[in-house]
């Protein structure tokens, strides 16, 4: 166990350190807010599932958002139960529902019963889903590509590494 006090009161390297990096919020320089890790890995987000997202739409496949597509990149290709596919895209089951309920009209997925439990249902993909998840893979290998491009193919295994490392941690108070 560290100590945040040493003898005489002063303070231990970690906790010195972290008062220095305290910033006031009345600071009117707002670097910190804008160049946090968050920030920058949303900004990087946005970017590259815009990018996707443009190249699904050149494919025929203008009609889907975000979310339509939080949903199938959560959902198994055996399938999956909306519960489960709600607690993994980290959204609400009432949210989920909706959701499937737009790209079961659209043909891409389809509610099948469970075979271990007659009450439950499992969502699936149909033949239909099954080509969209082909031109999403191509989408998201495009953009991957154009990240590698910028990055170095280096940077980007070291990126993935990083933060597969980081996110298999979980999330502070989340159930494995």
């Amino acid at each position: 166990m560290t100590k945040n006090i040493v003898s005489k009161g002063t303070l231990s390297q970690p906790l010195a350190r972290s008062r220095r990096r305290s910033v006031s919020v009345q600071d009117a320089n707002e670097e910190w807010r804008q160049q946090n890790i968050g920030r920058l890995l949303n900004n990087a987000i946005k970017r590259f599932e815009s990018r996707i997202l443009q190249q699904m739409s050149d494919a025929g496949h203008g009609d889907f958002s975000l979310s339509h597509i939080t949903i199938t990149r959560n959902l198994d290709i055996g399938g999956t139960r909306a519960t489960e596919i709600a607690r993994r895209a980290g959204i609400t089951k009432q949210s989920m529902g909706e959701l499937i309920t737009q790209l079961e009209k659209d043909g891409l997925i389809e509610r099948r019963p469970d075979p271990d439990d007659r009450r439950a249902k499992i969502v699936c993909f149909t033949p239909a889903g099954t080509k969209w998840l082909d031109a999403f893979r191509t989408a998201l290998q495009d953009a991957e590509s154009q990240m590698e491009d910028e990055l170095g193919a280096a940077n980007l295994r070291s990126l993935k590494r990083a933060l597969e490392k980081y996110g298999r941690a979980g999330c502070p108070g989340e159930h494995k």
